[in-house]
C-alpha cells in the first residue's frame, strides 16, 4: 500500500484552453515556480505536492496558519495557499469542462448494469466476525490464546506493514468524501439513487470491513501498541487526503483504478508473508481482502475503459496529468504524534519486504496501459492528446530506470542511518 514516491516537477496546473486563459496560466506558473526557485531546500520540501517526506509536519503544524486567495481561470478555480513563513501551494478544483457533465449523466444506465454487478449483497458478504474468536462462545479465551500464539512468530517489520495497511483502510470516511466531491458522479443528497452514488456508498461499505477486521485481529494479537495506532487513525482521518482529483471524475476513476490494483497487490503480498510466518488465518484474512480489492479494481477500470471509448482525447490527457502529478497513496499524511516522516518510513519497510514496491507502481501502470489499449489509440486525439499518449506509454520504462538508481543509492547508505523506531510496535527499531 505504501509507496516511495519519485519526485520530479512540483507544478500542478494544466493550461486552460482559451488564449487569454493560457496567458494568465503562464503568469501563475511563473509566479509559483519563482517562489519555488527562491526557496530553501527545507521549504521546497514542504511545498512539493509529490514529496512524502515532511507531509505530516506541514499538514499538522502549519495548516491553521494558512490563508488563501482564489482566482477563476475559465471554469477552473485556483486557490493560492500561503503559510506563515511565506511558502505557497496551488490547489486546482473543478477542472472538468461543464459540457462534460452530460457524458456522466448519459452513462448512468451503463453504470447501473456494468458497475453495480461487482458489488455483493450484504447477506452474501463476509463479515469480520467470520474470521475472529467468537465472544459468545465458552471457548473464546482459548480461541484468543491460539490467535496470540500464531501472531507470536510475526516479525516486527511485518507488523509495521500490516498496521500501515490497516490504518489506510480505516480512513474510508475520507475516501468516500473525496469520491463524493467529483463533479457529476457524487452523492448530492447523501442517499441519492443515482448509480454512481449507489456505487460509492456500497463500495465504501464493503471497504469498511477491511480495516475493521484487521484492527480487531491486531488488537487481539497483543503485539502492537493500539493506543498509538488509534491516534494515527484519528490523525489520518482528520488530515484528509490530497489526491489532486480537481473534482474531476476522469482523474478520480483513473486514480481509483490504480489504487485498487495497488491494494490488491499489497494485501496479496501480506497474505503470502503471513503464510510464510505460519499464521494461516491471517493469510486467509489478507487474501479475502485482496479479493475484494480485485473486484473493485475491475469496476473502476471498466469505467475508464468506457471513457476511452467515448472520449479518448480527454481521457488520455487526464491519465497523463494524473501520472505527472504521481499517484499519491491514501496514507500520505500518516502521523502518530511522534514521527514526522512516518509515511516515508512505513513505505520503505513495505518496499524492503516486497509488499508494495516501486516496481509494482511501474507494473500497475503498464498493466493499465495495456488493458485500456492506450498504445493503440489512433483516432479522436488532438496534438496534445498524442503527446499525452507518448508520455504515458514511455513512463513505465522511465520509472523502472529511476527505481534502479534509487536502489543503487539505497545500497550505498549507512545501515545505521536506516534504523528508526516505530511507535506502533512500542518504539522498537526497524530497518528501513
Amino acid at each position: 500500500m505504501g509507496l516511495l514516491v519519485m519526485n520530479s516537477s512540483v507544478s500542478c496546473l494544466s493550461p486552460p484552453s482559451s488564449p487569454s486563459s493560457n496567458k494568465y496560466y503562464r503568469f501563475l506558473s511563473h509566479q509559483f515556480n519563482s517562489n519555488i526557485r527562491s526557496s530553501s531546500p527545507s521549504r521546497l520540501l514542504m511545498m512539493s505536492s509529490s514529496s512524502s517526506s515532511g507531509a505530516a509536519t506541514h499538514h499538522h503544524r502549519h495548516r491553521s496558519s494558512t490563508t488563501t486567495t482564489k482566482e477563476l481561470v475559465g471554469n477552473t478555480k485556483i486557490t493560492f495557499c500561503y503559510g506563515r513563513s511565506g511558502e505557497a501551494t496551488i490547489e486546482k478544483t473543478h477542472s472538468m469542462a461543464p459540457q462534460k457533465l452530460e457524458i456522466f449523466k448519459s452513462l448512468e444506465g451503463w453504470a447501473e448494469h456494468n458497475m453495480l454487478m461487482h458489488l455483493k449483497p450484504v447477506d452474501r458478504s463476509w463479515q469480520p466476525s467470520d474470521f475472529l474468536p467468537e465472544p459468545e462462545s465458552e471457548e473464546f479465551q482459548d480461541q484468543v490464546k491460539e490467535l496470540r500464539e500464531r501472531c507470536r512468530e510475526l516479525p516486527d517489520e511485518y507488523l509495521v506493514v500490516l498496521v500501515g495497511d490497516m490504518i489506510t483502510e480505516e480512513a474510508i470516511p475520507t475516501y468516500q468524501s473525496v469520491m463524493n466531491s467529483l463533479d457529476g458522479v457524487g452523492d448530492e443528497t447523501g442517499a441519492s439513487l443515482s448509480p454512481w452514488a449507489v456505487w460509492i456508498r456500497a463500495w465504501s461499505a464493503e471497504e469498511n470491513r477491511h480495516g475493521d477486521l484487521l484492527n480487531k485481529y491486531l488488537y487481539l494479537s497483543g503485539r502492537v501498541d493500539m493506543k498509538q495506532i488509534e491516534k494515527t487513525i484519528q490523525y489520518l482521518i482528520s488530515s484528509g487526503m490530497d489526491a489532486k482529483f480537481e473534482n474531476n471524475p476522469y482523474n478520480g476513476f483513473i486514480y481509483t483504478s490504480f489504487q485498487e490494483r495497488a491494494t490488491f497487490i499489497s494485501h496479496g503480498n501480506t497474505a503470502k508473508l503471513a503464510k510464510n510466518h505460519g499464521d494461516l488465518k491471517l493469510a486467509q484474512i489478507c487474501g479475502t481482502i485482496a479479493a475484494d480489492e480485485k473486484r473493485h479494481e475491475t469496476a473502476y477500470t471498466k469505467v475508464v475503459e468506457k471513457l476511452f471509448e467515448i472520449d479518448p482525447n480527454e481521457t488520455i490527457q487526464a491519465l497523463a496529468a494524473t501520472m505527472r502529478k504521481k499517484i499519491k497513496m491514501p496514507a500520505q499524511f500518516l502521523y502518530d504524534g511522534q514521527d514526522d516522516n512516518l509515511f516515508k518510513h512505513y513505505s520503505a519497510v513495505a518496499q524492503r519486504l516486497g509488499v508494495y514496491t516501486a516496481k509494482d507502481y511501474a507494473d500497475i501502470l503498464e498493466f493499465l496501459v495495456g488493458k485500456w489499449g492506450v498504445e493503440k489509440l489512433s483516432s479522436g486525439l488532438s496534438g496534445e492528446g498524442r503527446r499525452a499518449q507518448d508520455f504515458v506509454c514511455g513512463l513505465p520504462l522511465r520509472i523502472r530506470k529511476l527505481e534502479e538508481r534509487a536502489l543503487e543509492r539505497t545500497k550505498s547508505r549507512s545501515s545505521i542511518d536506516a534504523i528508526v523506531p516505530f511507535s506502533w510496535v512500542f518504539g522498537r527499531e526497524i530497518e528501513v
